[in-house]
């Protein structure tokens, strides 16, 4: 059996998935890629097409077709609107996978994904040398966002606002928080995601602030790692059930009710991806993956589920500040949570005001903003109008990656809206003048 064979037998494995897809062309309508380019190969049916004709070897070019796969932002939204519930990006996934196997990843990613991001602490480490020395290659920016640019105009980083690391990361400064070991009610523990604890440590904070208000009792466990995303969104399956069974056995050693997260992807991974992708695993490794991700739940959403958030509020006078939501993919369309956050912003005592299109993509999609930023920067640029129209102060979403994209756009624009996570608008109001 020849390469191109062994690569046919191996997608045939999605056959069963592909069937389901009737080329209805919802996708199409649903699709914000489509919207921007108009080709029919960016839309999920093109690349179910596509995958097809690997099947049955209608092409000898599988790095075409996987060019192909990766232009697409993993959003959700055909998936959303699919009236045969088709979970394309599952199929989009597992493809990459099987294609990464056959070609073979390039060495820049077989560094960061297998020598780096498989290893937390080895992660934990160069991330923290990386903000060390960002000050080198980047400068700040004299804007309302507090972004920076590089000092080298590359290919990869000219024209991008880039929200710098943190130092120290949110992880590190965990033995300053004693409220682990006190509380009462709920057990909570959190996830709290590479970008959480490694560039928006306020929202790592702020959840601290508002779990510990709220008498639970949290665990945190020192040197998280990944979820998995990038790795498996690159094809690399190895690197990614590398990282969810570290985290399994990590989180399995004590019990909790809840594992909260601050960020709609990681969520969404847990929930969906952990148990979808590798539900042909061991019976003990699957049931721990399932424990996990019925345990997994957003912020707002424990917020203002299990809480009373509106009586804690201080009755004070304060400015009351125009507030805009816009909805992460991840949260609304993989996970139908998406009125709990609105809660949680009126809880805060600010007044919210729907922007249009709320719930369209803002294009940020991971890597594909780093190898397709110009079609990035046309969905995102549409989505800061958006935000800017609605006249807000401060504009709220549950996705630290779309925090980074609406600040790289809202910095093009060289507009004055704070771009902030709904718990930290919360607990900004629970703490008073304490919060930054």
């Amino acid at each position: 059996m020849d390469k191109m064979q062994q690569l046919a037998s191996e997608v045939r494995g999605l056959e069963g998935q592909l069937a389901v897809c009737t080329r209805c062309g919802m996708c199409q309508a649903n699709c914000p890629l489509f919207a921007r380019t108009g080709k029919e190969a960016d839309v999920s049916r093109g690349k179910l097409v596509l995958i097809n004709g690997l099947i049955d070897q209608m092409f000898d070019d599988a790095k075409g077709v996987n060019d192909r796969l990766q232009r697409c932002l993993l959003c959700g939204s055909c998936a959303h609107g699919c009236p045969g519930s088709v979970n394309a990006v599952e199929i989009f996934l597992r493809a990459r996978a099987v294609i990464a196997r056959y070609l073979g990843l390039s060495l820049p990613k077989k560094i960061l994904f297998k020598k780096i991001l498989s290893s937390p602490e080895t992660f934990n480490t160069i991330m923290g040398m990386a903000a060390f020395f960002q000050k080198i290659f980047f400068k700040k920016e004299k804007n309302f966002q507090k972004t920076s640019c590089a000092r080298i105009a590359s290919p990869l980083l000219r024209h991008r606002h880039i929200v710098p690391l943190k130092k120290p990361v949110f992880n590190k400064t965990l033995e300053n928080l004693d409220f682990r070991v006190k509380g009462k009610g709920l057990k909570v523990a959190f996830f709290t995601g590479c970008l959480i604890d490694k560039v928006f440590v306020n929202i790592g904070f702020s959840v601290a602030d508002v779990l510990k208000y709220f008498k639970t009792r949290v665990l945190i466990p020192a040197n998280q790692g990944c979820c998995g995303i990038p790795a498996i969104a690159s094809g690399d399956f190895e690197t990614f059930e590398t990282l969810v069974k570290f985290h399994v056995d990590l989180f399995s050693k004590e019990r909790f009710d809840y594992l909260v997260t601050a960020c709609a992807t990681c969520s969404s991974t847990i929930i969906n991806l952990w148990p979808s992708l590798l539900k042909d695993k061991d019976k003990k490794f699957l049931k721990g993956i399932e424990a996990l991700a019925q345990k997994t739940v957003d912020i707002s959403w424990l917020l203002e589920k299990r809480f009373d958030i509106f009586s804690a509020i201080p009755k004070l006078e304060r400015k009351k500040e125009l507030v805009t939501y816009h909805d992460p993919c991840h949260l609304k369309k993989s996970l139908g949570v998406f009125n709990e956050p609105r809660r949680v912003i009126l809880a805060s005592g600010n007044i919210l005001k729907e922007m249009a299109d709320s719930d369209t993509c803002c294009g940020m999609g991971g890597s594909f903003n780093l190898k397709h930023y110009d079609i990035s920067s046309e969905i995102g640029l549409k989505k800061a109008r958006d935000i800017v129209d609605t006249g807000c102060s401060i504009v709220a979403t549950s996705c630290p990656a779309c925090m980074m994209q609406v600040s790289d756009m809202l910095a093009k624009l060289d507009q004055p809206v704070l771009v902030k996570h709904p718990v930290e608008i919360y607990a900004k109001a629970l703490m008073g003048d304490n919060k930054p």
